[in-house]
């Protein structure tokens, strides 16, 4: 799940004085954008990107100037880093067509698709060390990717890109469906959905740190199955894929729970039947059993047996399922 920071805005009628967050920056109109205060953000906003043209994470890189070392700066995909960043830029130059807010677009998205392994699949982040270097569709870093390089080649706004980079772009996006396809986990038989991380190689399912394992999960898979529902026109191996994690979201919800906290802020599971579905974030691969683990990277099969902080520190269900299957009715082709 992303992390970005959230800023509320600051209004003041009349001056068009408005300071935002990142995510607030791209619900603006174009007024803003030009105003006196929107460039303020924007250029802050530059001063984040490191060498390679990438933005670091955990960071609302439009409130203030980076004050350290540029060399420091480290660019990443994850936790939605980088692709929102680009996104502004892409606006403030079509608003402002300062020639530094294209440059940097362009370096963004060059690093994006020089970032892509050969089979389609990307790292978490440019300069990837460890389990970052899996095929990574953890807190929907691949995905968010995709979506922007799709913007690219399909959307007007992004006309300031040579038909170059949006072919490229095109042939990226394509070329990451067929990495989506093949990383689709089969268990006994039957395909299922897909893991938080696929081996860069092999696209086997891999972990991450010691307590999220090679599983399938209940909330990346989200984002891959509406990313692959969104495709105009799909071919029957996409409508394949998407009909077996339609069928395995089905199969794999959780009735009758809810989680509730302790007046001492402890996460439970109590029954509840008349709670709304949920999912896993983690399924065993060949029971499709729900799986807990704690930082000693010991599977359990009830959260309850895991340490309190893990416990408490990380979203063990989720209920993101339910827009596969809401999404699903509304397919034609299904």
């Amino acid at each position: 799940m992303q992390k970005a920071i959230l800023i509320a805005a600051i209004l003041v009628l009349g001056n068009l004085r408005v300071e935002a967050g990142i995510r607030d920056c791209l619900k603006q109109p174009d007024s803003w954008l030009s105003s006196a205060v929107g460039l303020k953000h924007i250029d802050n906003l530059l001063t984040y990107q490191d060498t390679q043209g990438c933005w670091p994470k955990n960071f609302d890189t439009t409130l203030k100037p980076f004050a350290g070392n540029p060399k420091d700066l480290k660019g990443t995909f994850d936790n939605g880093a980088t692709v929102n960043e680009l996104r502004i830029l892409a606006r403030a130059h079509n608003v402002t067509r300062k020639a530094q807010y294209k440059t940097a677009f362009l370096n963004g998205l060059q690093c994006i698709l020089n970032t892509q392994y050969s089979n389609g699949g990307w790292p978490q982040a440019p300069q990837p060390s460890g389990y970052q270097k899996h095929i990574t569709f953890n807190d929907g870093t691949m995905i968010g990717l995709m979506t922007l390089l799709r913007e690219v080649f399909s959307d007007e706004q992004y006309g300031f890109v040579n038909k170059t980079l949006r072919g490229r772009a095109q042939k990226a996006f394509e070329l990451a469906i067929e990495c989506i396809l093949a990383c689709q986990i089969t268990a006994k038989g039957k395909k299922t959905a897909w893991c938080a991380q696929h081996d860069m190689k092999t696209f086997v399912p891999r972990g991450a740190r010691s307590y999220e394992h090679p599983s399938i999960s209940g909330h990346e898979s989200v984002g891959i199955t509406l990313l692959l529902m969104s495709i105009k026109r799909p071919s029957k191996q996409i409508q394949d894929s998407v009909r077996s994690a339609v069928q395995w979201f089905n199969d794999s919800q959780l009735n009758g729970i809810r989680i509730q906290k302790t007046s001492d802020g402890d996460k439970q599971v109590v029954a509840d039947p008349k709670s709304a579905a949920m999912w896993a974030r983690f399924y065993e691969i060949d029971t499709n059993r729900p799986i807990f683990s704690g930082r000693d990277g010991v599977i359990q099969y009830d959260v309850a047996n895991i340490e309190a902080e893990r416990r408490n520190g990380y979203s063990w269900y989720v209920k993101s399922g339910k827009q596969v299957l809401d999404q699903w009715q509304e397919y034609a082709w299904r």
